[in-house]
């Protein structure tokens, strides 16, 4: 299965000054995979080591920080004669051992010969107890699950995608009898590699909505594992009431939908949480589309969106008939999956950060704000082929200085105060102007 961020693990390995490197994500979206393929492929040997109930590991970052000690300790668990320039070291599960966070620090000024990678979770909850993350000493990459576009590569459709992400907006828009079922299909399928990959096995939709319920009993056994017993029901509650919010025309996370009465205080931590395992996207409002749009967050106000598509779908119990055929219980769904879709492909195809706007007496909201340099771009998304935009083209009468994109079922379109991409080409970011 191809990943799009092994371009990125290559440039990594060519770097004159390279420094250590954290693959950081969520649990089961392919990072012991991936640096494992990447080694496979780019190195003579691996030395791979992972650190979770591994005690012989962590012992050895317990000591000091030589890394010549530490080196030899991880040739005799590997197996492995580690040498520099041939040799990748892997150290999986990096979370377990928070002072092997620290460590990385002295591998930068150190021993900047050899290749080191980390694939963590839970990062962000890790470097404590007398650790700490090793700021500016440290390359970070982050894993999603796969694209829309990576999708498209691993179920032999990659001439699609090639066409996809082309310039040939005629094609694209011709094109749509054969993406958009594969669209719907990802809705259902997403992008979680071993859910992909059991759907592969004779296109197993069944196989691959087990597997998605599995991963979502590991996730609240984490919930379990590593959150307080004072915060664990406030994060089951939390992560149990996400569907129901974005089944909601009005998407903004209301506390009072988690529990009656309850208040940001209540479960700010829990949601923090959530977003720093990689589980959840917090998209916050802004209160103008500003320069930096960081600055114009209003902290008080924000969306959550799942770590992906086909998770969402398996949580709320639709049915595949539902999705692919778009029946009457999709149609009640269908804004929450293409939202969650355009969302997830924001963040892990274009590398965005995205916000939303709402007026401040309710009246009108612009889905998506994200920006591309100095340019805010905002984001109407539509399930279907409905072209009406009465709010984006309020909001960009008012912002003028504002491009406007509207993702939909409908082909390639250009007017003179907005674009329509079709939904299966929406990270192509050449088509956005």
């Amino acid at each position: 299965m191809e990943r799009d961020l092994m371009a990125e693990l290559m440039a990594w390995k060519s770097k004159v000054r390279r420094k250590p490197l954290i693959l950081n994500g969520a649990r089961q979206v392919g990072k012991t995979w991936l640096l494992r393929e990447f080694g496979r492929t780019q190195f003579e040997k691996t030395a791979y080591v992972s650190l979770d109930n591994n005690t012989a590991a962590r012992n050895l970052f317990e000591g000091d920080f030589d890394t010549a000690r530490i080196i030899s300790g991880l040739s005799v668990l590997s197996g492995i004669a580690i040498e520099p320039g041939n040799t990748l070291i892997i150290l999986d599960e990096i979370q377990a051992a928070p002072k092997a966070i620290t460590a990385l620090k002295y591998f930068c000024e150190n021993a900047p010969e050899y290749a080191v990678a980390a694939a963590g979770s839970l990062l962000g909850l890790s470097a404590h107890e007398g650790s700490g993350f090793p700021v500016g000493k440290v390359q970070t990459l982050d894993l999603y699950p796969l694209s829309f576009q990576e999708y498209l590569s691993a179920t032999g459709n990659g001439a699609l995608r090639t066409l996809l992400e082309s310039r040939d907006t005629q094609a694209i828009t011709d094109f749509a009898p054969k993406a958009v079922p594969l669209l719907r299909q990802y809705y259902v399928i997403g992008g979680m590699p071993g859910v992909v990959d059991d759907f592969l096995d004779g296109n197993d939709y069944e196989a691959a909505r087990q597997t998605q319920v599995q991963i979502l009993e590991d996730y609240t056994r984490d919930f379990v594992k590593h959150a307080s017993v004072r915060l664990y029901p406030r994060m089951m509650e939390v992560w149990e009431s996400i569907p129901a919010h974005l089944s909601h025309e009005n998407k903004r996370f209301i506390f009072g939908h988690v529990r009656q009465g309850a208040r940001a205080k209540d479960f700010e931590e829990a949601l923090t949480w959530l977003a720093q395992a990689g589980l959840i996207t917090k998209v916050p409002r802004v209160s103008k589309p500003g320069v930096p749009l960081s600055a114009y967050v209003d902290g008080s106000a924000f969306k959550v969106f799942l770590l992906d598509v086909g998770l969402l779908g398996a949580m709320s119990g639709l049915d595949v008939a539902s999705v692919m055929n778009g029946n009457a219980v999709f149609e009640e769904f269908k804004g929450a999956l293409t939202e969650q879709y355009v969302c997830q492909q924001l963040v892990s195809a274009c590398g965005l950060r995205p916000y939303y706007w709402s007026a401040d007496n309710s009246s009108g909201e612009i889905d998506f704000l994200v920006q591309r340099s100095s340019k805010i771009v905002a984001v109407e998304v539509k399930a279907e082929e409905n072209l009406r935009a009465k709010s984006l083209r309020a909001f960009t009468l008012k912002h003028p200085q504002v491009a406007a994109l509207r993702f939909s079922l409908s082909g390639y379109r250009e007017q003179d105060w907005m674009r329509n991409i079709p939904l299966y080409a929406c990270s192509n970011m050449q088509l956005w102007g």
